[in-house]
């Protein structure tokens, strides 16, 4: 598994943000990051993309795992697995046209977005017909090389862009991804509007878990931008904050076998920092922030 990106929409630093932490990372004292995207494989041949950021052409140059090859149009890119609709996971489909013999999977209001209000499926198969694929079929999907994925709704927050979204459909999902091999499984949920019923009873099925770290805290947005609403981070963007009583750091407590690691950070997040407080609150907690590029096995 390799993260191939880890940070929220906008990347970090942000292009038109001048806050402490992005200019620490314009100053090259903090590292940048570029937008979430990670890439999964059971046998380091056949790799698939857990969401599609707009720095997927960085991503992919970055790493050698993925590089083109061996004949000049041969990829070991297989497929994406969408969580969500939103811009910052999907805009880098774009990127990928021209790939032929690609698979998408993602939830039904996904798929319908991706038609209708961004309408990416018809886009992409101008160039070459991909396989459009519902990802919450009951029971899972294997994948090539090795892999079992299921998708598992989490929240029913829409992009800003679907103007009539219902508020029961099954916008966001959580994807379970075991190796067959090792039997390790990962959990990757980098959007969690709240703790949803039923998730700790999906994580107690894993060995590693990849969750939403958007926000260290629910007022930070709004400080860290000197907004005039405090708390637009949380109730604004859908994101459980990592602090409080609430907050994700604490659920995730429950999981003390997991290896639990953050990711999705917002460029005002001061886990973005390691020698920040924060940082050194959650690692004495067992959580992780890696940086772009760490790689792992489940």
């Amino acid at each position: 598994m390799i993260l191939l990106g880890t940070a929220a929409g906008g990347g970090f630093p942000q292009w038109n943000c001048a806050c402490a932490l992005c200019q620490a990372a314009h100053r090259r004292t903090l590292m940048s990051r570029t937008q979430e995207c990670v890439a999964v494989s059971g046998n380091s041949r056949d790799w698939w993309l857990l969401n599609a950021s707009p720095d997927i052409r960085a991503q992919l140059l970055a790493t050698a795992d993925l590089h083109p090859g061996p004949g000049p149009r041969d990829t070991p890119v297989r497929g994406v697995l969408l969580t969500d609709a939103e811009l910052d996971h999907t805009l880098g489909l774009t990127i990928l046209r021209g790939a032929s013999d690609l698979t998408l999977y993602a939830a039904a209001p996904v798929l319908d977005a991706l038609t209708t209000g961004l309408p990416l499926h018809g886009l992409l198969d101008r160039y070459e017909p991909w396989s459009w694929q519902l990802s919450t079929r009951p029971g899972g999907f294997d994948l090539t090389g090795g892999l079992r994925a299921s998708a598992h709704p989490i929240s029913a927050k829409a992009p800003k862009y679907v103007t009539a979204a219902s508020p029961d459909a099954h916008w966001v999902t959580a994807l379970r991804i075991e190796d067959q091999n090792t039997g390790g499984t990962l959990i990757y949920a980098p959007c969690l509007a709240d703790w949803p019923p039923g998730f700790d009873e999906l994580l107690a099925t894993a060995t590693h878990a990849l969750v939403d770290g958007t926000f260290f805290s629910a007022r930070e947005l709004g400080a860290a931008v000197v907004s005039a609403n405090p708390d637009a981070g949380q109730s604004r963007m859908g994101h459980l904050p990592v602090d409080g009583p609430t907050g994700t750091m604490v659920a995730l407590a429950r999981h003390p076998s997991l290896r639990r690691i953050y990711t999705h950070l917002n460029n005002t997040n001061p886990l973005l920092d390691p020698a920040s407080t924060p940082s050194a609150l959650i690692a004495r907690a067992g959580i992780e922030v890696l940086p772009d590029g760490a790689e792992f096995t489940v």
